[in-house]
């Protein structure tokens, strides 16, 4: 007997809350799927896991990441994309855009109001309309200055359980720390001193979702995301979500249990949503939050999407070294268990920590050192012992791979290039930081006015100026992302760039990362070859061990070079950081 989505809802809340609670917090969350009916029920929901395609590419940036003066700025970045990204990129992540007190949105004050320099809900579904729309949940943590926390603060009853209060009886030997900050913050509230639970900062206070009305309170706003229009949700931080006393309180069976139950309630209100997870962990911690494969359904139960975290690190080590074996050897083992997100850029720099066992001690500070060569800065955490650890390398990925005080344009291009070729081959969705479409330099100034690291990477630009730069053919922005246009446009055409299509790996010689991609169906394949190093590198190709046997001719999609075939062997010639999409 098929289990109905109740009685699923019910059995999640059961894990969490026992057998007591379970069936009103089941009743209660059905009311808001009622509530809300966003799209159709779960019952009705087709069992397929296509949710993405070839054409999916995801810009990540900030609501204001370009301003126009007495215009809301998420206006004018639906003018610059509309205008310049309407065929290359088909969906947006628009990071944090409510009222927030610190850490660049990420100390949220409310999560149903928008910032009024940014725009209004108006604009979100306007957004929503042109591109598929992915936005925060910013669920661990809310800001001091928040209304929940203020009611805390101030006796209110409703929110005295809505944050973790930390006493004597806690152990707390073995938690996970992501900072160095401490973990604990002491505040004065009418019922005397508190120490409340602070992951991240003392303004960031985590939430106690071992209170249901928590939970119940977190599922509704999800729907009320949704219901403005927006397609796919990002949990950010999500893995630090539960705390038990005596535990990690990281990736706890309960955090596991609240995604699951998420995935659940989204699908039911909308099967097109998508659920992805930022968990910035080693990679067997990161994959675990896909959850369980379902034979059946060839689905998993969890997260739709996670973030593939090593593959910034390896990819800067890739191109610092110029040698692609670690890469491969890694992408050759992963797992085909689900959707990746992509990415070698994003708001937060490059985090180190998924690289740990992956690279050596020595490979990892090759590319720490680089990276402060270059003017990048590092941010580090602590470790159990008292000793620090880098875990993040604050730094535009074009200053990261170049050094801006001996600039070579052309080969700079070229090498950055590689690095999203790459990007753009593997199997998954990629992601395309707003810096990485104009190569961005680090930004100190930045840092300078804010006092933080992270600063560094989020310039923002005015649109007038932005346009005055695209506008001159000659400029280095300019011409980095004409070429970023031109790989987007490009994977969209092609099937064996589609998520759900096989991948394997291609050797010809270390300098080179070579990769075959194929259609799901299997009837088309395109093979990427990128020189990753600074020499020029011959290959030769056995056709009769590759996917042109029974080709004529074989075409590079990026240069639009013809190589007529001439016996089983394929001699191709590459310049420095050269890249080729081969396709019969």
């Amino acid at each position: 007997m098929e289990i109905s989505l109740r009685q699923k809802i019910e059995g999640h809340f059961k894990f969490l809350y026992g057998e007591t609670q379970a069936a009103d917090l089941a009743e209660r969350t059905m009311a808001l799927l009622e509530k809300y009916q966003v799209g159709k029920q779960a019952s009705e929901v087709k069992k397929s896991t296509k949710k993405f395609s070839e054409a999916d590419a995801i810009l990540i940036t900030y609501g204001d990441v370009i301003q126009k003066e007495s215009q809301p700025a998420l206006q004018t970045l639906k003018e610059f994309l509309d205008s310049y990204l309407d065929e290359q990129i088909n969906a947006v992540h628009i990071l944090p855009f409510f009222p927030y007190s610190s850490d660049d949105g990420f100390s949220v004050i409310d999560y149903r109001r928008i910032d009024p320099k940014l725009g209004t809900w108006e604009d979100i579904q306007a957004l929503a309309e042109s591109k598929k729309l992915m936005i925060d949940a910013v669920i661990n943590h809310i800001s001091q200055e928040s209304d929940w926390f203020q009611g805390f603060l101030h006796g209110d009853p409703q929110y005295q359980d809505y944050f973790i209060k930390v006493d004597s009886s806690w152990d707390l030997s073995k938690v996970v720390r992501p900072r160095t900050s401490p973990l604990l913050t002491e505040v004065e509230t009418t019922n005397g001193p508190k120490k409340v639970w602070t992951t991240f900062s003392a303004d960031q206070i985590d939430l106690n979702y071992a209170n249901p009305e928590v939970l119940l309170e977190i599922l509704d706003l999800l729907l009320f995301y949704l219901d403005q229009g927006v397609s796919i949700i990002r949990l950010d931080a999500i893995a630090y979500l539960w705390k038990e006393s005596g535990t990690t309180c990281i990736h706890l069976p309960q955090t596991h249990r609240v995604v699951k139950l998420m995935r659940l309630i989204m699908e039911a209100a909308s099967p097109d949503a998508v659920l992805i997870t930022e968990t910035n962990v080693p990679h067997l911690e990161n994959i675990s939050y896909f959850g369980a494969y379902d034979q059946e359904l060839k689905r998993t139960d969890e997260a739709h999407m996670v973030y593939q975290f090593p593959l910034a690190p390896l990819v800067l080590h890739t191109l610092v070294s110029g040698s692609a074996k670690r890469l491969m050897d890694w992408a050759e083992g992963l797992e085909d268990t689900g959707i990746f997100f992509n990415f070698i850029a994003s708001h937060d720099g490059i985090g180190m920590l998924p690289a740990h066992g992956i690279l050596t001690d020595e490979e990892l500070q090759n590319v720490i050192d680089q990276v402060s060569r270059n003017g990048g800065l590092l941010s580090h955490r602590s470790n159990p012992d008292g000793s620090e650890t880098v875990y993040e390398l604050n730094t535009t990925l074009y200053d990261a791979l170049n050094d801006p005080k001996n600039p070579d344009l052309p080969v700079d291009i070229d090498r950055f290039l590689a690095s999203q070729v790459i990007l753009m081959s593997l199997a998954g969705v990629p992601g395309i930081y707003y810096h990485s479409l104009f190569g961005s330099r680090n930004s100190m100034e930045n840092v300078q006015k804010t006092g933080r690291a992270r600063s560094i990477n989020r310039e923002k630009f005015s649109q007038q100026a932005l346009i005055q730069t695209l506008e001159d053919s000659h400029n280095e922005r300019t011409k980095i992302f004409n070429r970023m246009r031109d790989l987007l446009a490009i994977r969209t055409q092609y099937e064996a760039f589609s998520p759900y299509g096989a991948q394997g790996i291609f050797r010809v010689d270390d300098r080179v990362f070579g990769l075959v991609r194929t259609s799901p169906d299997k009837s088309s394949g395109i093979l990427v070859l990128v020189n990753i190093s600074s020499e020029n590198v011959k290959v030769a190709i056995d056709i009769g061990n590759s996917i042109f046997t029974q080709a004529d001719a074989i075409k590079d999609l990026i240069s639009g070079e013809v190589f007529p075939m001439r016996g089983r062997t394929l001699e191709l010639a590459f310049n420095p950081y050269q890249s080729m999409w081969l396709n019969a």
